[in-house]
């Protein structure tokens, strides 16, 4: 489990050691200079996360903090591919190392051998950049995107990525699609990651899922009947149902049907979505999946005795928490936003930003996570707030321990939600119960 040491020295290791051996090793540092691999990667990651919208001249006060002196046109000339190259290789060995905490006490997350949330999400480019990270073209012609994909342990808050991939990559190709979880794990993802094949090995390696159900997938009764989904729905009435079902036409996959009638309003905002994304894409809406908007409808392997109808909806909602992950990376780091028009520069700082949104996210481990009721949004405030403090202690260990520890009781004194009387949060319903 995380603690503050263990974060200190994965900190020392990926911006010292991996950083100054990585500069070497890909060719950005090729002689004896005042700028090293670490101390760019150093001047990019908490300059950034300190200013995400830092210029040149904030980056060059970034670099004489730590005790570089380098004029921003000094620094500005340092933006090439080959920097880019080095600063992607930096963060994926942030990405390969290991931190977890300890679970915060929520019950109906203890019932599970960690909560796995799988997404994806992307970032526009600039089109000289196609070469690099491929889009998926539009009217236009082809574009440039790349597509960060993610792993959370919603239960120990242990992140595996962002796994960097073209943007026009399908989700079903995630790493984390193929990846073997703990007998007793529990998995929910969107519909991109639908895979009933997927879906059938993980429920004979004993492992649980919650997925909505992709429209146009066969269901079966127990008894191998094909249910006309629309139809049958309609005539079960307004009460929830919680059906034992096959689903799959090949796989029969057994498990369980939950379905849940949504409000008018909520309907017609779901078929609204629907007919404005069909209309990007130059598509016709199938009429079975406007049809199937009147209804929340899920599939699990969960068995009743474990997780109710109610519970397994609430569950359903702790996916929506990678979401709020990736909009707190994109609105606080703002790793989406960028003011040169170099394209090297812009991969640099796409780079640094996402190492930095990782350290962060090891340091809301420390302590932090173990609340049920934590805000990553005030956490992230206040770990900007501290970046400075972070880059004159990294170069002592003892140094660093002291800032993290000062930082860790800053999160745990201020970043906490606020109970709602109407609307609660996820945290609410997952501590409360239905």
């Amino acid at each position: 489990m995380s603690t503050i040491p263990q974060v200190a020295e994965a900190m020392q290791k990926v911006l010292t050691v991996d950083a100054d051996w990585l500069g070497r090793e890909s060719g950005f540092i090729q002689r004896v200079r005042k700028l090293t691999g670490s101390s760019f990667i150093q001047t990019l990651v908490f300059g950034f996360l300190a200013k995400p919208a830092a210029g040149y001249g904030k980056l060059s006060e970034s670099a004489a903090t730590i005790g570089v002196p380098i004029s921003a046109q000094g620094l500005e000339q340092r933006f090439t591919q080959t920097a880019a190259e080095f600063v992607r290789k930096v963060l994926a060995r942030a990405v390969e190392q290991v931190i977890a905490s300890q679970p915060a006490a929520i019950p109906i997350l203890e019932r599970f051998a960690g909560v796995y949330l799988r997404d994806s999400t992307i970032i526009n480019l600039p089109g000289e950049l196609v070469e690099t990270w491929s889009g998926a073209g539009n009217s236009q012609g082809q574009t440039a995107a790349l597509k960060l994909q993610v792993q959370l342990n919603f239960s120990t808050g242990q992140l595996e990525g962002p796994v960097l991939q073209n943007g026009r990559a399908q989700d079903q190709t995630s790493p984390f699609q193929q990846q073997a979880l703990p007998a007793g794990a529990l998995h929910i993802a969107d519909l991109g990651y639908f895979n009933l094949t997927r879906l059938a090995d993980d429920h004979r390696r004993g492992v649980y899922w919650i997925t909505r159900l992709k429209a146009g997938t066969a269901i079966y009764t127990v008894a191998g009947e094909r249910l006309d989904l629309v139809a049958w729905l309609k005539a079960q009435g307004e009460a929830p149902i919680d059906q034992p079902v096959q689903v799959g036409a090949q796989e029969r996959l057994p498990c369980r049907l939950l379905v849940v009638r949504v409000p008018q309003e909520v309907a017609e905002q779901r078929r609204r979505r629907l007919r404005e994304y069909a209309r990007k894409k130059q598509v016709t809406p199938k009429a079975e999946t406007l049809a199937l908007t009147e209804w929340t409808i899920v599939i699990t392997n969960v068995p009743l005795d474990q997780v109710s109808l109610s519970e397994a909806l609430i569950l359903m909602r702790v996916r929506w928490q990678i979401e709020l992950l990736f909009k707190l990376w994109k609105s606080q780091a703002q790793v989406d936003e960028w003011r040169s028009q170099n394209p090297w520069r812009i991969l640099c700082e796409l780079y640094a930003k996402l190492i930095g949104v990782v350290i962060s996210h090891w340091v809301y481990l420390t302590g932090l996570w173990q609340r049920a009721d934590r805000s990553l949004f005030k956490a992230a405030g206040v770990v900007q707030s501290y970046a400075m403090a972070l880059a004159l202690a990294l170069p002592n260990r003892a140094d660093l321990i002291r800032v993290l520890t000062s930082l860790q009781s800053c999160l745990m004194a201020t970043c906490k939600i606020n109970r709602r009387a109407q609307h609660p949060s996820t945290c609410q319903l997952l501590l409360d119960g239905p």
